[in-house]
């Protein structure tokens, strides 16, 4: 007995399965989780430490900093409501956003001193380092 099998099904079937429309969706998913954990640089200098974190479309106000313990965490929560109404309808959307980042810092920051300015969609948080953790270059004489 001989059995058929249809293989024009399968290309049909792989098609489906890496379509455009699949890694579209992957990609918007990746984007929407990665909006709600926003990117953040750090960089270090003689003096300490910086994060940036990009953080655009939010107010100073939004965002919430703590630090206890060497741990330095970064929060923000926003909440809007737009309405708009007609003669016919009434249509309101409400949105809520939220991102927390933590970081364990080393104990050479000094905590009473940090310092944080939002512009232009960046979060900057200073971590200036203890003046005994700078490095300070010293000369040695050969004997």
């Amino acid at each position: 007995m001989k059995t058929l099998v249809n293989t024009r099904n399968f290309p049909v079937f792989f098609d489906g399965l890496f379509s455009k429309d699949l890694n579209t969706n992957l990609l918007e998913r990746t984007q929407r989780f990665s909006a709600q954990e926003p990117a953040v640089n750090i960089i270090e200098n003689e003096a300490g430490f910086r994060l940036d974190v990009a953080a655009p479309g939010l107010q100073k106000e939004d965002f919430k900093i703590n630090f206890e313990n060497n741990l330095l965490t970064i929060s923000a929560k926003v909440e809007a409501q737009t309405a708009e109404t007609t003669e016919k309808y009434s249509h309101k959307e409400f949105s809520t956003g939220s991102f927390s980042r933590s970081f364990t810092l080393p104990n050479s920051i000094d905590g009473e001193q940090i310092k944080a300015i939002y512009n232009n969609g960046i979060l900057k948080v200073e971590l200036p380092k203890k003046e005994e953790a700078k490095k300070h270059p010293r000369a040695i004489e050969v004997a």
